[in-house]
């Protein structure tokens, strides 16, 4: 049984609901059990587990599988991110001040600079990194030998990494979107740890609204909580659960007001489609690797955007989701 939370703020409320331990991480099974294997396997012989890499879409629990392995090993855990290393420096600074056998986290590893890449490799292959001081002439290299240490590089964008760096990564392992019964075990999970009681149609209600993904489950659940709280409700029925979802605008199939603009964007704008990446950003006044990364992978898993080498395209679901069936009948399409 989950032990309650105290009152926390937002941010730590977030890492709080996070799993701490493998009992408490819901779905990716088979994902869980090739992790535990190369984990045991490293223990047994007394190794630090190879460079692992994770990717799939943002909020699928690429972070907690992290923080996971470096709890399973026993180990220190570093976090930073590929733009947060702007110079050699950084990297080196962060490198020596690891201990045998400490994991390092690198997020968004797909934005890391080329030239970091670079001293990377070393590192990676010889725990060794090699620092170039002073300029022309009187340049000279100097060796700094590092601990061994296992690094864990989490994406949302796989296609940007350069080969080079991906070959070096003992395993990767995609995550993909959660199934309806995984989210609700998560949302379940962290109403008990924020104290509240939510009824089983609520809780389902929540559920199919949350894109599959459980750091968006979370975030529902406790705007939900807000509501409830303000009602002066002890337990959450489906009814507070749906006044509360609609009132965030957040639609039957999890869709968000961002979510619906793209779409009708290119609906409207584009008569559906092909439309180049580029001009759907414009329209939509979106940043074209928001739409990459935050949107377009759930409206394709949901069956309302195809990408085509032409350009992305709105399927006739899309069309009947949003109640324009009548353009898509005068479009001609479909």
């Amino acid at each position: 049984m989950s032990t309650p939370l105290p009152k926390l703020d937002e941010q730590t409320l977030d890492s709080a609901l996070r799993p701490s331990s493998w009992a408490d991480y819901v779905g990716q099974d088979k994902i869980k059990e090739n992790i535990q294997v190369i984990i045991t396997a490293a223990k047994q012989r007394s190794q630090s587990p190879d460079h692992l890499l994770f990717y799939g879409n943002s909020g699928l629990g690429k972070t907690t599988l992290a923080y996971l392995v470096a709890n399973e090993m026993g180990k220190k855990i570093k976090s930073t991110s590929g733009p947060a290393l702007e110079r050699a420096g950084d990297l080196a600074a962060i490198l020596t001040n690891l201990s045998e056998g400490d994991v390092l986290f690198l997020d968004e590893i797909h934005r890391i600079n080329k030239t970091i890449e670079e001293y990377l490799y070393p590192a990676l292959e010889e725990y060794k990194l090699n620092l170039i001081l002073g300029k022309g002439p009187m340049a000279r290299t100097m060796e700094l030998k590092l601990p061994k240490f296992t690094l864990i590089g989490a994406t949302t964008r796989p296609g940007l990494l350069s080969a080079p760096l991906r070959n070096r990564f003992g395993a990767t392992f995609q995550l993909n979107f959660y199934n309806l019964e995984d989210i609700k075990k998560i949302i379940e999970r962290s109403g008990r740890l924020l104290n509240i009681k939510m009824e089983p149609e609520a809780v389902k209600a929540i559920a199919e609204r949350s894109r599959f993904t459980p750091r968006v489950a979370n975030r529902l659940v406790k705007r939900v909580r807000d509501f409830a709280q303000v009602q002066n409700a002890e337990i959450i029925t489906e009814k507070i659960a749906k006044h509360a979802l609609d009132s965030l605008e957040v639609d039957l199939m999890g869709l968000e007001p961002s979510d619906r603009n793209i779409l009708l964007a290119l609906i409207e704008k584009f008569n559906g489609g092909p439309v180049g990446l580029q001009s759907l950003a414009a329209a939509a006044m979106e940043e074209e690797e928001t739409i990459l990364d935050i949107y377009e992978p759930y409206l394709m898993q949901c069956g309302l955007l195809e990408r085509t080498p032409k350009g992305r395209v709105a399927t006739a679901l899309a069309y009947n989701h949003l109640g324009l069936g009548h353009l898509r009948k005068q479009s001609g399409l479909f």
